[in-house]
């Protein structure tokens, strides 16, 4: 049986970051079905169980799938799907909580055959990126690096959640050789970096942060280039590009699919509660998709 390709959330790089930071985290493997699920205590619901991107399995679904996730946890379960059907979540008791969002997810292949799949516009900058002779550098991801403070600040200034600074810093440490970073300078300046988590056959892009000079050399074209090539190289075969938002953030959309990625759409929030399932399991179709 082949194993699923498993996102950052439901990787072991990932448990092992949790773990290193003191969180309680419970994984599973069982007839190609794998989980993650994290403990947390949120207002209102209490104690919860948290899946992430998952459960991933290469077949169906088992009919135990939802006993084995819980791990014994009678609380409720949030669970960001990625993979189980609405009909399936609602047929065991799911509610649905927020609407699917959308993934870009990039295969990574021979540089041909990537150069191939980008966009006309997306090309063309990145060959205006050459001309103006960037440096670019591959480098571990170090706690102390300012790419990690200017994208907190990012976040704040344009009112995003990504996963803490904190928890990017961790990942590093935990997993020695995963967390790249991909910097380029412009005569002996920074202007531009990107920071990309590996685990397994997948890599995402978890950061990315441009000054003004930056984006007039098309920086962030250079970069994301060099980082496709080298994961190519090391036998990865798929680049997460993270969450597209046509609304809020049209440009980065525009960028994250102009590298030849595909939109991916995940499954939704849902909860399973004991009090609810009874309900959730004769809701409307129409409501949960």
């Amino acid at each position: 049986m082949i194993p699923p390709v498993l996102p950052l959330q439901q990787s072991p790089e990932y448990a092992r970051t949790l773990r290193a930071l003191g969180l309680p985290v419970r994984c599973g493997d069982r007839a190609g079905l794998r989980w993650l699920t994290q403990r947390r205590r949120l207002p209102l619901l209490g104690d919860v169980g948290l899946i992430s991107r998952g459960p991933v399995t290469s077949t169906a679904l088992p009919a135990d799938w939802l006993a084995l996730c819980r791990h014994g946890h009678r609380g409720p379960l949030l669970l960001n799907a990625d993979g189980p059907t609405p009909e399936r979540l609602r047929a065991d008791g799911f509610w649905p909580l927020l609407t699917p969002a959308t993934l870009a997810l990039l295969p990574l292949s021979t540089e041909r055959e990537m150069r191939a799949a980008m966009h006309g516009k997306w090309r063309n900058r990145l060959n205006r990126s050459a001309d103006h002779r960037l440096q670019i550098h591959r480098q571990p991801l170090t706690p102390d690096h300012w790419l990690l403070d200017a994208e907190a600040k990012q976040s704040r200034r344009k009112r995003y959640r990504t996963l803490p600074p904190a928890l990017i810093a961790t990942f590093a440490r935990a997993n020695l050789g995963a967390a790249l970073l991909w910097e380029a300078r412009h005569q002996g300046r920074p202007v531009a970096a990107i920071a990309v988590l590996r685990h397994g056959p997948t890599a995402t892009w978890q950061i990315g942060v441009s000054h003004p000079d930056g984006r007039r050399l098309c920086a962030m074209n250079a970069l994301l280039w060099a980082a496709m090539r080298w994961l190519a190289r090391q036998g990865h075969t798929t680049l997460d590009l993270g969450m597209l938002n046509s609304d809020a953030a049209p440009g980065l959309t525009r960028f994250k699919l102009g590298t030849g990625a595909a939109p991916h759409r995940l499954g939704g929030t849902w909860l399973h509660h004991p009090g609810l399932a009874p309900l959730a399991r004769h809701l409307p179709a129409r409501l949960s998709r």
